[in-house]
């Protein structure tokens, strides 16, 4: 791609905003990188190394990757150091980021609200990663904004490795409510239970239960505005949930209610995409069993490199001390018959899965 974009100055050096910096830093964009606590903008700038003098001259864009609260102040100050910005904005909600920012004296033209669909439940720089957006969707809100801002943004998330989505910002919001921000009230409804429980018992806690959970490590104050910030979308969901809970609750007894639950849960949760995004993917599933030596997993991908094949999806089980291991890999139906006679051939233990 043809580069435009040479300075970029990122406010906010939290896991997202350090993330694109260390992406950006490793694509030659020189990156100018603040924040108001002195310690995450110092871990972060360690992280990026040597930029020779990356502090001189204005930048073609300004990221701005506080919480959601903070962004409307941000650009009122960015705009008094630079009046020429143009901001891009990395908040888990957008409506009301659009509203407040309406105020700050910047066009709208010059304002791109944006969304990457990636984290990690622990915050804070000491968590980025620069591959943190590969094949992740990126949520673009890009209605008015002019073509000399979109397409810096456009090019920052392709250096970045995301994947671009246009949505509005309305669409953005009540689409996060469902995947992202009910999600979070479950985990940590779910989580605060445990609270309650015995010792005793929390210690026959299993892997199915650190999943469900896992998110309820995120960050209380983040949260918090981004919960309040979405709450007309958020609102109808939670009571569809009180509703269904009730329900449960009512049915508790009956076994074939509680298959019914179960089962429900099995199509939702068939619908939820590939790993790029869009429509739900029919994956078929090859279990492989290998033996407990190094350089297995690198063979398998050679493998399927060689079958010209994609894997989708890619699970590893292994117990210490065993002598064998299962990877489990999915396919597209259509690859699953190529690779699994490719693989079979070359004397790998292939069974098929689900």
């Amino acid at each position: 791609m043809t580069r435009s974009l040479t300075h970029v100055r990122i406010v906010g050096a939290g896991l997202i905003g350090t993330s694109i910096a260390l992406a950006l830093r490793s694509a030659g964009v020189k990156v100018t990188l603040c924040d108001a606590d002195s310690r995450a903008e110092s871990l972060a700038k360690d992280l990026m190394g040597d930029q020779n003098g990356s502090e001189d001259g204005l930048e073609d864009l300004c990221i701005v990757a506080t919480p959601p609260d903070a962004i409307s102040t941000v650009v009122r100050e960015e705009l008094n150091r630079n009046p020429e910005l143009r901001v891009m904005d990395i908040s888990s909600i957008k409506v009301k980021p659009v509203l407040d920012v309406s105020t700050s004296g910047l066009a709208r033209s010059r304002f791109a609200p944006t969304h990457p669909m990636a984290g990690r439940e622990v915050s804070g720089p000491e968590s980025a990663r620069g591959d943190l957006f590969q094949g992740r969707p990126w949520i673009l809100c890009l209605e008015g904004v002019d073509s000399d801002l979109l397409a810096l943004v456009e090019e920052v998330v392709a250096l970045c490795g995301g994947i671009p989505l246009k949505r509005s910002v309305e669409e953005h919001d009540r689409a996060v409510a469902l995947v992202s921000h009910l999600p979070q009230i479950a985990a940590s409804l779910l989580a605060s239970q445990l609270s309650n429980g015995q010792g005793s018992d929390l210690e026959l806690s299993g892997a199915g239960l650190r999943d469900t959970t896992r998110i309820a490590d995120s960050d209380p104050q983040l949260w918090a505005q981004i919960l309040a910030g979405n709450s007309q979308a958020l609102r109808p969901l939670l009571i569809s949930l009180q509703n269904d809970l009730s329900r449960v609750i009512d049915e508790l007894d009956n076994p074939a209610a509680m298959a019914n639950l179960i089962t429900a849960g099995n199509r939702g949760r068939a619908e939820i995409p590939g790993k790029h995004g869009g429509q739900a993917r029919n994956y078929t599933y090859l279990a492989i069993v290998i033996d407990d030596k190094p350089g297995q997993l690198a063979a398998i991908i050679e493998a399927c490199a060689a079958a010209k094949v994609n894997i989708e999806d890619l699970a590893i089980e292994h117990t210490p001390g065993q002598q064998t291991g299962l990877i489990t890999l999915a396919f597209s139906p259509e690859d699953s018959a190529i690779v699994a006679a490719h693989l079979e051939k070359e004397g790998w233990k292939v069974h098929p899965s689900r």
